[in-house]
Formats: C-alpha cells, sequence, structure tokens
C-alpha cells in the first residue's frame, strides 16, 4: 500500500508538472508585466523621500548577485520577487500572510537543513527519502490528517525503520572488517586481547610501558584492509609525532599502554575501536584499520 500511495502522489506531481509547465511560464510572464505596469508613480517631495528612497535603491547594491547565486532565483522572475517583498512589508499584520510567510521560512528550513542531513542518515541503506513524499507527510500532519498515520504512529515507524537501516548500513559495511579480523586472528603470531584488539610484536622492546597521561614518541603508518595507506608519521616530517595515549582512538591507547619502549607493533583494529560510524577523512564509515607502530620513547 505504501509504494502505491508513493507511486500515485509521484504521477499526481509529474503529470500536473508536464501539462501546466508552459502555461505557468506564460501566466507568470503575464503577471510580471502587469505588476511593472501597475506600479504607482514615484513622487518626491522632501528631503526625507528623496533620501528614504535613495537609501531603499542602496540596499539593492549587490542583491542580485546574492539571489542568483545563494537562493537560486531566476532573476527574469524579479517582478514576482518584488510583489512577495511587497506584500511581506505592507501586510505584517495580517494573520494569514504572516501564516504563509512562516511557511515559507520552515519549508526553507525542512529543504536546506533538515532533509539533506535526514537523506544522509539513509545513505546507502535498504529504504531511502524521497522529496515529495516526505513534504506530503509533513503538510497532512499540520492538517490533523490521520489517513495513514497518527502523529505517534508516524513516530513510532520512523524510529524503528531508521534504527533497521541503520543496523543493516553498519552490518553491511562493516563486514569486511568482521571477516578480515576473523581470518587474521588465525595467522601465526597475531594476538587477541578482550577487547577485540588484533597485534603482532614485530620488535621486541625492553623499554619502560607508558602510562596513559605519559606523552608518547612515535613512528607509524595507517592502512585500510585493501592495504591503502591513509596516513603516516613521515606525511609530518622526519621526526617522531608525540601526544599522550588518551588522545588517539581506542585500539591505539589500549595498545601503546601494553607496549615497552622500543617496541614495532602491527595493530589490527575493529572498527568499534577506531573510528566506528564516522567517516574520516580517507577512512570510510566502519572501518577495520591496521597500523604499523614503533614506540620510540617516553617524554
Amino acid at each position: 500500500m505504501k509504494n502505491v500511495y508513493v507511486l500515485a502522489l509521484a504521477a499526481l506531481v509529474a503529470g500536473a508538472s508536464f501539462n501546466t509547465a508552459e502555461a505557468a511560464k506564460k501566466k507568470k510572464q503575464k503577471k510580471q508585466v502587469a505588476i511593472v505596469e501597475t506600479l504607482a508613480p514615484v513622487v518626491l517631495t522632501t528631503g526625507s523621500d528623496s533620501m528614504s528612497y535613495a537609501g531603499g535603491m542602496t540596499l539593492t547594491i549587490g542583491l542580485v548577485d546574492y539571489l542568483q547565486q545563494q537562493m537560486k532565483v531566476d532573476t527574469a522572475y524579479m517582478a514576482d520577487f518584488v510583489k512577495g517583498f511587497n506584500e511581506t512589508v505592507n501586510d505584517t499584520n495580517d494573520p494569514r500572510e504572516m501564516a504563509r510567510r512562516a511557511g515559507r521560512q520552515i519549508a526553507e528550513q525542512v529543504k536546506q537543513g533538515m532533509l539533506p542531513r535526514m537523506k544522509k542518515d539513509f545513505e546507502e541503506t535498504p529504504d531511502g527519502i524521497i522529496d515529495s513524499t516526505l513534504f506530503r507527510g509533513f503538510a497532512d500532519a499540520l492538517n490533523g490528517d490521520s489517513t495513514i498515520f497518527t502523529a505517534a504512529k508516524a513516530e513510532e515507524f520512523f524510529k524503528q525503520k531508521q534504527l533497521y537501516n541503520q543496523q543493516a548500513r553498519k552490518e553491511r559495511l562493516s563486514k569486511p572488517g568482521r571477516d578480515f579480523l576473523a581470518r587474521n586472528a588465525q595467522e601465526e603470531g597475531v594476538i587477541t586481547t578482550p577487547s577485540g584488539l588484533q597485534y603482532k610484536v614485530l620488535v621486541k622492546g625492553e623499554g619502560k610501558v607508558p602510562q596513559r597521561t605519559d606523552k608518547v614518541k612515535v613512528h607509524y603508518e595507517g592502512r585500510l584492509i585493501d592495504g591503502t595507506v591513509f596516513d603516516a608519521s613521515s606525511k609530518h616530517g622526519t621526526e617522531p609525532v608525540s601526544f599522550q595515549p588518551t588522545q588517539v582512538i581506542r585500539g591505539w591507547t589500549e595498545a601503546l599502554t601494553m607496549m615497552p619502549v622500543g617496541s614495532k607493533w602491527r595493530l589490527f583494529i575493529p572498527q568499534e575501536l577506531a573510528y566506528g560510524e564516522r567517516q574520516t577523512g580517507n577512512i570510510p564509515p566502519y572501518s577495520a584499520l591496521i597500523f604499523d607502530v614503533e614506540l620510540v620513547g617516553i617524554e
């Protein structure tokens, strides 16, 4: 039923757009001429009149470029913009106009802010967001139309679907890393800690083991499981990088507080101990990571 509703709504919008596009264009062009022709002549009788008129014109300096670039207004319809401006400044106390103006402002907030964020949350998931259907649900809720959902049922349904889709996305994107770590755990010399961190000792150090509050000096190279190098201390100069173990991802914190100075370990870090769902630089969400880490010293 939901798909039928969506398709019917989409067909209705598409059909209306196809049949009325030319008519609407001609109508707007005629309206534009009518607005320009019916503007009252300007009469400036006092210094305040002249100053105010000139001041109004100066407020438009740079406005056309702003309208085109930032608000995506087609300046072929500037008369319609002027009409909207005049309606707003002349009808500030009209409750119907105030409501319409509020509706336009909220529409822009939804289109420019809320909708893109919601669509991003559903990227690469089984379900997605359809703009026109979302707008219809928005309007129906405000009109009190509960034919399909009550507001409470809609919220409950949306939260359930959101959770399902986010979990499905996490499972799909994290699967390569999970499979890699499962295979890697069977490799000779690989040690797995209770947290899921895996490491292999490449060089055994004999120095002091850092505390969480110490400042350590390390050389490192970070790779995705396909071998892509996304960062390395060599990219930041020849000297080792310094930081506290608590200032990095959890997998590093755990490893650094087990490594004696002079050690070089290869770390295999599950996404839960790395960046999780965050896209960080060239690191995709839910990525397992590999690091070669050499602990040079403690400051």
